[in-house]
C-alpha cells in the first residue's frame, strides 16, 4: 500500500516519538493497555540521552545520576543489586536497552528514523499526519490517530550571548564529552547547576585551572549522609514546606556548612524554588583553593574575561553549563499551547482541548525519578483506553483539563527561568496522577 494512503487500523494508531526512558515507559504501558502505536527514534538504539553514542545526546564521560538508584528506576523494573548507588550513563544506558528487550519493546519503533513534521487534519479525531525520513534517508508518511512527543528535555542547548569577543574556544556543555578537553587549558564554567558543578570538577582534575561564575547562589546537597544516598532519608514524614525547609536548611548547615565561606554568593531565593546542586565535591574543592568562584561576566575581550565586579582573568576555554530549552521541532508551538518557556499542559502531559496530543517527560521535581514519570505515561494511556471506551473517568478528566488549571506548584515559588517552566511539587504532581490513575481504572505500581 503506499504511504500516503490510511492502513487498516490508522484511525486508532498513534505515533509515539523517542525511546528514552520515557517513551520506553510510554511504549510499555500502551501495550499492556492495547493501544496500538509504532514508535520513532533518531538513533539505532534505545535510551536517549543516557546513550552518549545517540545523535542528540548530551552526556559525558564522567555523568553519573543525581539521585539514587532505588529512588530513580522504575518501580517494577528493579536495578541490578551490582549497579552502584548513583550509577553511571553507562549502566543507564545498559539499564534502559534491558528493559525494552524485557518488555519487547523493540519491535515496536522504527530506528535510525527522524520525525519531520507532524501535522493535525482537523479537530480531536480527524487524525495526524506524521512526516519522517527512515534509515534509508527515504521521506515516508502515514495517518495516526493522535501524536505522543517523548523527545526529552535536554538536547537544545540553551546557548548565552555576551558583549564583546573572545579569541578562545567557546562551547556549551551540550558539547562536552571528556575531561581531557581540558587538558593544559585554562577553564572558565559559567553555570553553576547539577551538570556544572560535575563538570567544574573534571576541569579542576585534567585542566590548568578552573574559575566558576555564578549568576545566583544555590543549595548545595551531599550526595551522602549518615553513610546513606541523601534522597533515601527523607519522606518518611510529610511536612509542610515551610517546615521542611527549616529542617531540611538545618541539615544541610549539618553536612554542608556555610558556602559563602568559599565564595559562593548567597541564594536569594528560598530552598526548593530551585533545584539544588547535588554535589559536596565542588565544595571541597574550593574550600582547598582548587577553585575560584567568579561574578557573571560583563563582556569579552580577547582571551580576557571582565567580570560585573571589575575583576578580570584570563582564559583559554569558556564552557557555558547553561542549560537546555524545550525543543519540539516537528510541530508548531501553537499546537502545543506554549505560554512563556513552556507548553502549559494539564498535568505537564494533556492538552487542555486536544485528546489525540501529549508531551510525556515535560516534568521535573526533585526525586521524581522515572516511576514518577512512568506514573504520567499511565495515567495517559489510561486516558486514552477510558475515552475510547466511555469511561465516565475519562470525561471527567477531560472536562477538568479544559477548564482551566495551574501548574501543581505545591504553593511554591519557582524561580522564573527556563528550566523551571515545567517544575512541580513532586508530592502534590504525584498524588494528583495517581488519583487520576486510580479513577481511571488502575493502581500505579
Amino acid at each position: 500500500m503506499p504511504q500516503d494512503q490510511t492502513p487498516l487500523g490508522a484511525s486508532e494508531k498513534f505515533a509515539l516519538i523517542g525511546a528514552g526512558p520515557m517513551g520506553l515507559a510510554a511504549a510499555k504501558v500502551m501495550t499492556e493497555q492495547g493501544i496500538p502505536f509504532q514508535g520513532f527514534e533518531l538513533h539505532s538504539d534505545v535510551g536517549g540521552l543516557w546513550d552518549i553514542d545517540a545523535p542528540r545526546s548530551t552526556m559525558y564521560e564522567t555523568a553519573h545520576l543525581i539521585s539514587s538508584k532505588t529512588m530513580t528506576e522504575f518501580a517494577d523494573f528493579p536495578m541490578r543489586e551490582d549497579v552502584a548507588e548513583y550509577p553511571s550513563h553507562s549502566e543507564m544506558k545498559r539499564y534502559f536497552r534491558d528493559f525494552a528487550k524485557h518488555y519487547d519493546l523493540y519491535t515496536k519503533y522504527h530506528f535510525n528514523t527522524e520525525v519531520l513534521s507532524a501535522v493535525p487534519l482537523g479537530a480531536t479525531g480527524a487524525g495526524w499526519r506524521v512526516t519522517w525520513r527512515d534509515a534509508q534517508g527515504k521521506e515516508q508518511s502515514d495517518i495516526f490517530a493522535g501524536v505522543m512527543i517523548a523527545n526529552g528535555t535536554l538536547s537544545e542547548p540553551n546557548m548565552p550571548t555576551f558583549k564583546g569577543e573572545f579569541d578562545g574556544e567557546l562551547i556549551h556543555a551540550a558539547n562536552y564529552r571528556d575531561p581531557h578537553q581540558f587538558t593544559g587549558k585554562r577553564v572558565l564554567i559559567v553555570g553553576a547547576g547539577n551538570s556544572g558543578c560535575d563538570i567544574a570538577v573534571d576541569a579542576i582534575h585534567h585542566g590548568k585551572s578552573c574559575d566558576i561564575s555564578m549568576r545566583r547562589g544555590y543549595y548545595f546537597v551531599p550526595k551522602y549522609v549518615f553513610g546513606k544516598p541523601a534522597d533515601t532519608m527523607g519522606g518518611m514524614i510529610k511536612l509542610p514546606m515551610w517546615l521542611k525547609r527549616k529542617v531540611d536548611g538545618m541539615i544541610l548547615k549539618w553536612f554542608v556548612g556555610d558556602p559563602q565561606k568559599y565564595g559562593f554568593p548567597k541564594p536569594d531565593y528560598a530552598l526548593y524554588e530551585s533545584h539544588p546542586v547535588v554535589n559536596s565535591l565542588i565544595l571541597f574543592h574550593a574550600g582547598h583553593g582548587d577553585l575560584k568562584v567568579r561574578p557573571d561576566i560583563d563582556h569579552l575581550d580577547g582571551k580576557t574575561v571582565h567580570f560585573a565586579d571589575g575583576t578580570q582573568a584570563e582564559y583559554d576555554m569558556i564552557l557555558t553549563a547553561t542549560g537546555y530549552r524545550l525543543h519540539y521541532p516537528f510541530i508548531e508551538d501553537t499546537l502545543l499551547n506554549w505560554q512563556g518557556d513552556a507548553p502549559h499542559l494539564f498535568l505537564n502531559a494533556m492538552h487542555p482541548d486536544r485528546d489525540d496530543l501529549f508531551v510525556l517527560g515535560m516534568v521535573e521535581a526533585s526525586g521524581l525519578g522515572w516511576q514518577g514519570r512512568h506514573e504520567q505515561a499511565e495515567m495517559v494511556v489510561r486516558y486514552i483506553k477510558g475515552l475510547r471506551e466511555g469511561r465516565t473517568a475519562a470525561k471527567a478528566l477531560q472536562a477538568e483539563k479544559s477548564s482551566g488549571f495551574n501548574r501543581m506548584t505545591g504553593g511554591t515559588k519557582y524561580l522564573k527561568l527556563p528550566r523551571m517552566a515545567y517544575y512541580v511539587d513532586k508530592a502534590t504532581y504525584r498524588k494528583a496522577v495517581t488519583t487520576w490513575i486510580g479513577a481511571l481504572g488502575g493502581a500505579s505500581k
